[in-house]
Order: C-alpha cells, then structure tokens, then sequence
C-alpha cells in the first residue's frame, strides 16, 4: 500500500474510533483573550474560532475546556487531553506533542507604562532600578529572570498587573501586544496606559496534540486546511475583529533582541 494510502487510512480511522465510541477530540486551553477566551458562556478568540472552523471543515468534533495552563499541560501528560490550543513550541515536548508546521498566531511581547510615568525602553539596561509586572505560569528567558538591573513583581492575573500599573506600585508591565490592547478597551484605560513600540520578542502559537495512532497526518491536515482558510478573506476578516496590526506596521516595529526575553508560556510547568 503506498505510504499516502496508509496515511489517509490511520487519519479515517482516527477520526472513526473518536465518533464510534460516541468521543470527541479533547482540546485544552488557558482564557487568553483576544485568541482564546469565553465570554457569556460562549467561546471566542482569533485562535479558537479559527481552530473551530478548521476541525469543522476537516469533519472533526471537538469537546473544549478552558483551564488554568498548568492544569492543560497536567491532563496533556496524563492522557486526559488529546491537544492543546494556544500552546508555544519546546523541544522538550517533541517527544509527545505532534505540532503543526502552519501556527495559529504570531505573539509579539511589548511593554505597557503609565501615561504619567513614561519609561522608554531599547534594551535591558533601560529597566535599571524599575520594576516589572510579569505574569504567572510564565518563565522567561534566562536574561530576563535572573537580572539584577530591575526586580520583576508576578500578578495573580492580566488585569490585576494593569491595576498595579495605573496605581503606580510597578514601572512596566509586560504582555502580549494583542493582549495588552484587548485589556485598555475591557478596563477602559486607554486615556491612562500606553503601549511601548517596542517589541521584546516574537512567539508562534499552535495548537499541538498527543502522539498516536493518525496523529501524524490529523496534524498535516490541519496545518494544510489551516493555511488555506488563512489565505480566505475569512480570515482576514476574523484577525482584523481581533485587532491584528497590518503586516507592515509590525515589520517596521522597532525590536529588542534579550536572548528570547520571554519564553514558552507551558514551560513554566515543566
């Protein structure tokens, strides 16, 4: 049987034990809005309603449950999830992540300050003496973490580190660019906090699923259908609602290189 034939049988049979045993493809994720999040009980996001729209296409059921990431990648290694959405790569996930080559979305992590307390910022020495708000469940770089230029103050939540900041009790906040403006319009603090233009790093964001039997090629048809539907005005319609900047606005964006300032958001469970 040629290689293709044999493929396309383990992706039907895949497809065909899930809905035989009257199961679903078990997909996890951390509210991350504007890709992932619910609101009034109902789902949204660039990334999920993306995702959705792919599985659909593909014929596949999804059953989705937004975790807090620790307990997303617990139930990934304990077999209780079959992928993850929204997941950054790591060779150290190689071993029992099938991802695809096309991403969901593209991070760009910048910093947010104070209108009233500007601090503009080129490289790591510009944090000298100041304090940063950073994010739990995220390990960042090397660099970063272990600086003694600046001290870096974790927040229970997103919304809590832009509390902090209007309040004056942190300098910076760090975030993604996406996520930092979804927050200015929800808290309605845009007369009060502004974006810095520069970007600290880049991250592609995929959904990744568990090694197994038709996994392989599930993760080749998704990649193929999810750049397809990406090149539809369907697509740029829907990034366009969740505040996607032009392309050439975030080529021209000035960048920070710190050793991948900020890395995979899962590692910090590991």
């Amino acid at each position: 049987m040629p290689v293709i034939a044999q493929l396309l049988t383990a992706f039907l049979f895949a497809c065909l034990s899930f809905n035989a045993r009257g199961e679903k493809l078990r997909i996890v994720t951390e509210p991350w809005a504007p890709y992932v999040y619910e609101e009034n009980g109902k789902a949204l996001g660039l990334d999920y309603e993306t995702t959705a729209i792919v599985f659909k296409r593909l014929g596949i059921e999804v059953q989705w449950q937004f975790l807090p990431w620790k307990r997303c990648l617990a139930m990934l290694d304990q077999g209780l999830a079959d992928g993850a959405l929204d997941i950054f790569y790591s060779k150290e996930r190689d071993a029992t992540l099938l991802y695809p080559s096309e991403p969901l979305s593209q991070v760009e992590f910048v910093m947010f300050y104070a209108n009233e307390r500007p601090h503009p910022l080129r490289t790591l020495e510009d944090l000298r003496g100041l304090t940063v708000g950073t994010s739990p469940g995220y390990l960042y770089s090397q660099d970063f973490r272990e600086s003694t230029l600046f001290t870096r103050e974790p927040a229970p939540t997103h919304e809590a580190n832009f509390g902090k900041l209007v309040r004056g009790r942190i300098d910076l906040l760090i975030t993604d660019r996406r996520v930092g403006q979804h927050l200015l319009d929800e808290l309605k603090l845009r007369d009060q906090i502004s974006e810095s233009p520069t970007v600290i790093s880049h991250e592609a964001q995929f959904l990744a699923v568990r090694r197994g039997a038709g996994m392989d090629l599930l993760v080749q048809r998704f990649g193929a259908e999810l750049k397809r539907f990406k090149r539809e005005p369907a697509y740029a319609e829907l990034s366009a609602r969740y505040g996607a900047a032009p392309a050439q606005a975030r080529a021209s964006s000035p960048q920070v290189h710190l050793e991948k300032t900020v890395e995979q958001q899962e590692s910090g469970a590991q």
